[in-house]
This record gives C-alpha cells, sequence and structure tokens, in this order.
C-alpha cells in the first residue's frame, strides 16, 4: 500500500476541526437523564442525521486535494510540521457509539414494565428493539419496534427517576472477586469460583447495566471507596405471579413468560441455540430452578469445548458457563440459564439452551412452577 504523502497528511491535519469534528457528547448527568425528553432525543437524530448527510464542505482547491503517487510527491517545505503515517487520530467515542440520555429513560423504563431490552446500555439496538415490540404487544399498541411518540408516552407514564444515586459500601468491595477469568473448561475446572471481576462488573448486572455505561455515567470513580457516590439505573422491582407457560421464540430471539390468563408477566432477549447445536423443538416442562449451579461438562452427552474430552466440574459463580441460575427442563441436558456475558445475549450462539442475562433468569426462576410450567420451543 502506497505512504500517504506530507501533502495528504497535512490536509487532513488542516481539515481535522471541520470535516471531522465530532458533535459535543450528550449530557449524562443524573438529572439530565432524569429530564432527558422525546423532543430532545428526536432534535439529536435529526441532527446526526443531517451531519450524516453532509460530512464536511470539500477544499476548494481540487489540484491540491489531489492524490500524489508515491515517490512521485515533493518535500515538505522546510521547518514544517508532518504526521507519521503511522501516527493515530485521539481515540473518541464516534457520535452514534456514544450512550444517549433518554435511551438509558426509555431502557430503563421498558426493564421497569417487565419488558427486558438486556443490558441497559443507553443505545439503539436489536435487544432494545425487541423490547419495544414485546411492550406494544403486551399493551396493545400498533408494533413496529420503533421509538416514537406513541411509545414514549405510553412508558412516560412512568414519572419515576431512571437513575439514582447509590453508594458503595464495605460488602461491595470486599466481597470475593477474581481478577482473570479463562476461556478454556479445563482451566475453569482448576478455579473454585467463577466470580465478578471487579466491584464495576457486580454492580453492573445488579442494576442491568452494561459495565461500559456504569463507568460512562462515572468517570474516574474509586470502586475501592466507601465514599464513592455513584449514578446507576434504577430498574425496579421483578416481575410477580405464577408462570403458566413459556414460549422460546428462536425467530425473534426472545422468552415470553405467560401466567394462566395468558398475560405476558416478562420478555426478555434470549440466545437460543446455533447452527451447530441447534434448541431442541416442541413442549417440555420445568424441573426446578439452583441459584449458583454448577456446570458438569460432558462432551459425550453434548458438545466438546477446545481439547476438553473428559467430564469436567466447572464451579459455580456470574462468570460460569451458565451464569448464575439455572432452570432445568424435562428434556436431558437442556435448560433455561443466566451468561457470564450479558451484553452478548442475542449476538452470539449457545450449546441448545436459552441464555438469558444473569438477572433475567433470576426473576423467571422466581415465577416458574416446577412440575408445572410448561416451555414450548417455536419458529
Amino acid at each position: 500500500m502506497p505512504k500517504p504523502s506530507w501533502i495528504t497528511l497535512a490536509l487532513v491535519l488542516a481539515m481535522g476541526e471541520t470535516a471531522l469534528a465530532a458533535p459535543p457528547m450528550p449530557d449524562l448527568s443524573e438529572s439530565a437523564i432524569n429530564s432527558a425528553s422525546f423532543e430532545d432525543w428526536t432534535a439529536r437524530q435529526q441532527a446526526a442525521d443531517a451531519a450524516a448527510e453532509n460530512p464536511g464542505d470539500q477544499p476548494a482547491d481540487d489540484d491540491a486535494a489531489a492524490p500524489v503517487e508515491d515517490g512521485d510527491e515533493p518535500a515538505p517545505p522546510e521547518g514544517s510540521q508532518t504526521a507519521s503515517p503511522t501516527a493515530e487520530p485521539p481515540a473518541e467515542a464516534e457520535p452514534e457509539d456514544a450512550p444517549d440520555p433518554f435511551m438509558i429513560r426509555v431502557q430503563v423504563l421498558l426493564d421497569r414494565a417487565h419488558a427486558s431490552p438486556g443490558v441497559i446500555d443507553g443505545r439503539s439496538g436489536g435487544n432494545t428493539e425487541k423490547a419495544i415490540r414485546a411492550y406494544e404487544e403486551a399493551h396493545d399498541m400498533s408494533v413496529d419496534g420503533v421509538v416514537d411518540e406513541a411509545l414514549w408516552k405510553a412508558l412516560s407514564v412512568d414519572g419515576g427517576a431512571a437513575v439514582k444515586t447509590y453508594q458503595l459500601t464495605r460488602e461491595d468491595i470486599d466481597q470475593r472477586y477474581i481478577s482473570e477469568i479463562p476461556s478454556d473448561y479445563g482451566a475453569m475446572a482448576k478455579l473454585d469460583c467463577l466470580c465478578y471481576r471487579g466491584p464495576s462488573e457486580m454492580l453492573a448486572e445488579r442494576f442491568h447495566m452494561d459495565e461500559k455505561l456504569l463507568l460512562a455515567l462515572n468517570p474516574g470513580a474509586d470502586f475501592k471507596s466507601t465514599d464513592t457516590k455513584l449514578i446507576v439505573a434504577d430498574p425496579g422491582a421483578p416481575p410477580e405471579g405464577e408462570v403458566d407457560h413459556i414460549v422460546v421464540d428462536k425467530s425473534k430471539g426472545e422468552l415470553f413468560a405467560y401466567d394462566a390468563d395468558n398475560r405476558v408477566l416478562m420478555s426478555a432477549p434470549a440466545t437460543i441455540g446455533s447452527d451447530d447445536t441447534p434448541s431442541p423443538s416442541g413442549t417440555m416442562k420445568v424441573n426446578g430452578s439452583a441459584p449458583n449451579p454448577t456446570y458438569e461438562y460432558d462432551p459425550d452427552k453434548n458438545f466438546q469445548q477446545g481439547k476438553n474430552r473428559k467430564k469436567l466440574t466447572i464451579p459455580a459463580g456470574p462468570n460460569g458457563p451458565v451464569g448464575a441460575m439455572w432452570i432445568d427442563l424435562s428434556k436431558p441436558t437442556y435448560g433455561i440459564h443466566g451468561a457470564p456475558e450479558p451484553s452478548q445475549i442475542g449476538k452470539t450462539g449457545s450449546h441448545g439452551c436459552v441464555r438469558l442475562t444473569n438477572w433475567d433468569a433470576e426473576a423467571l426462576a422466581e415465577l416458574v412452577q416446577p412440575a408445572k410450567t410448561t416451555v414450548e420451543f417455536k419458529g
């Protein structure tokens, strides 16, 4: 590949403050999130669309902007500054990648209404669209999965704060953590706990958040001090009732839990099998549930992980293969369970089981009725 000429690099530097300038980051303070409005979000979306359509004026002198072939470029003027071909611009979040205060509020209110968006991360995405569709269906609204005025009018009936202040406790700081989690099951089996990696990961899961969002809301926070106060999501109380039947919809990548009157008690995005190890079909029953389970790995019964050809007992913990909860199904080796990486729900495959965030699996486990709740796989 030809090296960039000094002319090209100089133009990039000269244009840095215009064509490459990013819009200001949205305010992620507690007050800004709790007062975020649909109108402000719509204005930000329109501004972003306009910026995408007009990325910046091109240089007026076409000759000066023309590329120069490698080896033909003139020497830079004496005393001029040039950029190294390997130099990279400062790493700044792209506008579309930045969490939005209004989307944080929307996701919290969806979660509080038991239409789980998975991790609360302040970004639009597939799992949030699933949650919106589930909410719209449950409330007899026109179903399109889009954040619009009708959805916001319904959600904002809940006028409670979306985020709150939380002060770290000694228990938060002193509980057991593990610095690194191996990916190999053989290495996992040698440990005695697949605990959280640290207080930020633990608290992110407690408040249903993406850990990156927790850190973005609390830049520079000291997670080792009881004096630290954090901005966290307030997802509200867990769902209540008794689940009569569960529908695992493979086509939607989503789980729905219904009571005996066919009312949705909760919905959640789910990872449901994979091409290599598809999930089962048909209907089965819930045998029971087990919090903080160990995992019995048997390559002869299900799948082989890496070079592990022998049975292994993987220790318990939220970062284990089945997360913090196992809901056992009547079909042997299959279950509904938690996950060590909540942000990957619905984005990666599973080994045939139904994978939820740890908190969604824990909420569902409180609602199922052993030997009575049925689970239907469809789609």
